[in-house]
């Protein structure tokens, strides 16, 4: 695949806080168009409050912070939402509406940012037929497994198109074999083009995808890490 050179996020020397606690100090990473980055790390390292960051719903106090053309540290609330356009975020717990059908949770996702009416049957089956899911569109939340519940949130996340797809421990709450039909379909979308940053503490899925970028949260710190055969 080929990567632009410009990168499509980066991060230089930024301290991030959360409730006034320091949760990283003078981190610094790239990530170019295309890639698959996994976000390594214990549960309460950072992972969430990185990925927060990265959509604008955690700001920076220094250093300098570029996501999609975007400088964070100068980004206004109200600029924020065209931020969010070129972004899908898949968070670990659904967040579906358990009142409304497969459908009706993503029609309103599209009525409320605006997409045309009569586009909108089109674009549901598109999304639903990417995740394979097609034949749940009738169904209610609660009548679907876990897995599939994911996948539909998945399908809320491409709903804009986005340029990158942020994934929040996504797999956190689905047994193994579960789990890795997920990856698999993040990697699919991966490779129709779209850059994706997955938050995970699993390390098995490092050694089942080595070709893949890393980064390591610790002591709030982040490096470049390089799988090895221990994490499998």
């Amino acid at each position: 695949m080929f990567f632009m050179q410009k990168p499509i996020i980066q991060l230089q020397g930024v301290h991030i806080y959360q409730n006034k606690k320091k949760v990283f100090s003078n981190i610094s990473f790239t990530i170019y168009p295309g890639e698959f980055v996994f976000l390594i790390g214990k549960t309460g390292s950072g992972k969430s409050s990185l990925l927060r960051t990265l959509y604008a719903d955690l700001s920076i106090h220094s250093g300098k912070a570029v996501v999609l053309g975007y400088a964070l540290k100068k980004l206004k609330k109200r600029k924020i939402p065209f931020l969010r356009r070129n972004l899908g975020i898949v968070f670990q717990d659904f967040q579906l509406l358990f009142d409304r059908t497969v459908e009706e949770n993503l029609y309103f996702v599209l009525h409320a940012v605006g997409y045309k009416k009569k586009y909108i049957p089109s674009k549901i089956t598109e999304v639903l037929v990417q995740v394979g899911l097609i034949d749940k569109k009738q169904k209610m939340p609660h009548e679907l497994s876990g897995g599939e519940q994911q996948r539909i949130a998945i399908a809320r996340a491409l709903l804009n198109d986005p340029l990158v797809l942020l994934a929040d421990e996504p797999t956190g709450n689905l047994d193994p074999e579960v789990a890795q039909e997920i990856i698999q379909l993040f990697l699919d979308i991966n490779l129709g083009g779209t850059t994706v940053v997955m938050a995970t503490h699993n390390y098995t899925f490092l050694s089942q995808n080595p070709t893949k970028k890393v980064f390591r949260c610790y002591d709030g710190y982040i490096e470049a890490y390089q799988p090895c055969e221990k994490d499998g």
